[in-house]
């Protein structure tokens, strides 16, 4: 009997000091770990430049800035309507929202920075076009925005490693310019690449030459075709290479080229002898070309 009290009361000498070790680290945890803070929600506004297949919207961060970058979500402002003005969980597909698309742009990537600090703006494009720069992601990459069409957009900022991910901005509307297929118009890249010497889907081939010169090696339209779908990957010359050969087509496709024209000589100057990957194994840096890449 006397054996077994002294099993019992180690037992729960045991189970008491556990206790109380478990609760001291919780205490200790919860000094040592305050809550985090969310960063202040950013601003969406639509900015020039857009096309019949593409919108530029512009995020601006809030007063804690966004220092890890920030996310755009957009959508068929008539499906929005339709649900209510009601955005989807950006976690779930629903089927009735077929539109919804979203895209990332990292603060924290090398050799491109998407990191705002308090009231800066950054515009950039959702729609038909071909994320380059590291950092920059989306699932809805070259999926052409419907011409002469509104949609909706909101942002975030991004969490951080001492605060959350800030709340979505107010909805804004923007929409593409009015549908306009003839000769003459300003097209995008992912147009170029859908409607090349390989036409994706319906699409057909619509490229006004079979060749092109960049810096001052001619590539014929199928090594072009393999330059469009090679990933930069921090090659500043495939970026600046995926930007001219949009320029040159829009050109020779009847184009005012007036604002861009020193823009595409001092590119074909700065790419000179380089042969572009994958037909070649030319290199620039990101800060060499991305200038010149902004204004293409």
């Amino acid at each position: 009997m006397s054996s077994n009290r002294s099993f019992y009361r180690y037992i729960c000498c045991a189970v008491l000091v556990l206790a109380m070790t478990s609760s001291a680290f919780a205490g200790r945890d919860a000094t040592s770990k305050p809550a985090k803070g969310p960063i202040d929600t950013p601003t969406i506004s639509c900015a020039p430049g857009s096309t019949g297949a593409s919108i530029n919207v512009t995020v601006t961060a809030g007063a804690s800035g966004a220092p890890a970058g920030f996310s755009v979500q957009w959508m068929l402002a008539s499906e929005f309507d339709a649900n209510g003005g009601v955005w989807p969980n950006d976690s779930l597909v629903d089927p009735n929202l077929s539109s919804f698309c979203k895209a990332s742009f990292s603060g924290n990537a090398s050799g491109y920075n998407y990191a705002l600090v308090s009231g800066q703006g950054m515009t950039v494009t959702v729609g038909d076009t071909i994320y380059d720069t590291p950092g920059a992601s989306s699932e809805c990459a070259n999926i052409p925005l419907k011409c002469g069409t509104e949609y909706v957009f909101r942002a975030f900022a991004h969490a951080t490693s001492t605060q959350n991910r800030s709340a979505f901005s107010l909805t804004t509307r923007c929409s593409t310019i009015a549908c306009d297929n003839g000769p003459g118009c300003t097209y995008t890249q992912g147009y170029w690449k859908t409607h090349g010497p390989i036409p994706v889907g319906n699409n057909t081939n619509t490229w006004p030459v079979t060749s092109l010169t960049i810096g001052t090696v001619s590539y014929t339209d199928l090594q072009l075709l393999s330059i469009y779908g090679t990933p930069a990957g921090g090659n500043g010359l495939i970026s600046l290479t995926h930007q001219l050969i949009a320029a040159k087509l829009n050109v020779a496709n009847g184009a005012d080229d007036s604002a861009v024209a020193a823009a595409i000589s001092a590119a074909d100057a700065l790419i000179g002898g380089l042969v572009v990957p994958p037909v070649g194994a030319g290199s620039l840096s990101n800060s060499a070309t991305s200038a010149l890449n902004a204004t293409l």
